[in-house]
């Protein structure tokens, strides 16, 4: 099923703009999303082909079934709570059944969670961001002998180094653990090639070092020490650098590097939205889409305040939320029996309609 076949076949049962322009946030360069609910056809709603939501390849679209719909309702999910106070210029249709979903039979405490919850960890996705402009990893990986050391005197010197200075290859070195030391190994060399040993690095990006079946009566040349717990961390540290490098959003990277504060600024904006917006639920019982501090919501956008200072604000934030939740006269959690009869009655009533 598409967007289209949803639209085309009457299936919706509502349909809004959402995200930025809903919120009021949205600059010329913006995107238009939008969410909404369709309800699938009697006959697929009872088979296997049961489809939870719908949307287009880049997800500015997103349409949920009536089910799925309830569901993250009653979990006090912000997008779909959201989709029951948006702004009357953002609505494009409405079936008269969608008002059957009152904001007060879902809002609870749970909403502390799903809203300043959700905006701690832009919070840490921030900080993420701000390590990784700051620890750049270069493109060529480094291997295991980058990560090896050979005794020397009293000290210790990189194996590379101490390769380039005794002339000797890693291919024709042999290694051999050394017993209650671990990650220490006796080093041995096959001057003339005959005696099989594997090398110290096997492969090009293996990732432990090799160990050789050496003759007795052989001597070690030297002792290497393998830090196999760094070698281990630099890898994940690799991984997960140029992980975010090839799914980056360029054009909110490059406006990161542009404001000079190294931190995503739009991720800090959302922060401050959710946590305003969990504030105003917990005082309020009520949620406004529209945002009436859009301008300074706009200045966190643009890069105006320094990162240590937002972070401190919402922090701040954080702990007030949490006093105002624990007083609040919101229940705990939805009455999820009224909230699965207003779904039966609607899709029963929807279906009733059906031609």
């Amino acid at each position: 099923m598409t967007i289209k076949d949803i639209k085309e076949k009457n299936l919706l049962l509502f349909d809004s703009v959402s995200g930025s322009q809903a919120y009021g946030t949205n600059l010329p360069t913006s995107d238009t999303d939008y969410k909404g609910v369709f309800v699938l056809p009697k006959d697929e709603y009872y088979s296997l082909n049961y489809i939870e939501q719908v949307s287009d390849a880049s997800n500015d679209q997103v349409y949920y079934e009536l089910g799925r719909f309830a569901e993250l309702l009653s979990k006090n999910n912000p997008n779909m709570l959201e989709m029951l106070a948006m702004p009357e210029d953002c609505i494009q249709y409405q079936h008269s059944l969608y008002k059957s979903f009152k904001l007060e039979y879902f809002l609870s405490k749970l909403a502390k969670n799903t809203f300043a919850g959700y905006a701690m960890t832009q919070v840490h996705r921030a900080k993420g961001l701000n390590k990784k402009i700051h620890n750049p990893v270069s493109k060529e990986r480094k291997n295991i002998l980058e990560f090896c050391y050979v005794i020397v005197g009293h000290g210790s010197m990189p194996l590379n180094k101490w390769l380039a200075q005794t002339g000797y290859r890693q291919e024709y070195c042999g290694l051999v653990g050394i017993e209650h030391f671990r990650g220490t190994y006796a080093i041995f060399y096959d001057t003339n090639q005959t005696l099989g040993y594997k090398g110290i690095m096997n492969k090009p990006h293996s990732n432990d070092i090799s160990l050789s079946s050496v003759p007795k009566g052989e001597q070690p040349i030297g002792y290497l020490s393998f830090n196999k717990d760094g070698y281990q961390v630099y890898c994940k540290d690799y991984k997960s650098y140029w992980d975010w490098v090839e799914k980056r959003n360029e054009a909110r990277y490059k406006n990161t590097l542009e404001h000079g504060k190294n931190y995503d600024a739009k991720n800090m904006m959302h922060t401050f939205r959710l946590l305003d917006m969990a504030e105003e639920i917990a005082t309020t019982r009520q949620i406004n889409v529209r945002r009436p501090n859009r301008d300074f919501l706009l200045e966190i956008r643009s890069g105006k305040f320094e990162y240590n200072d937002l972070v401190v604000r919402a922090e701040e934030k954080i702990k007030r939320i949490d006093d105002l939740f624990e007083s609040s006269s919101l229940p705990e959690r939805p009455d999820l029996d009224r909230i699965n009869r207003v779904l039966v009655e609607v899709r029963e009533e929807w279906y009733s309609l059906e031609p």
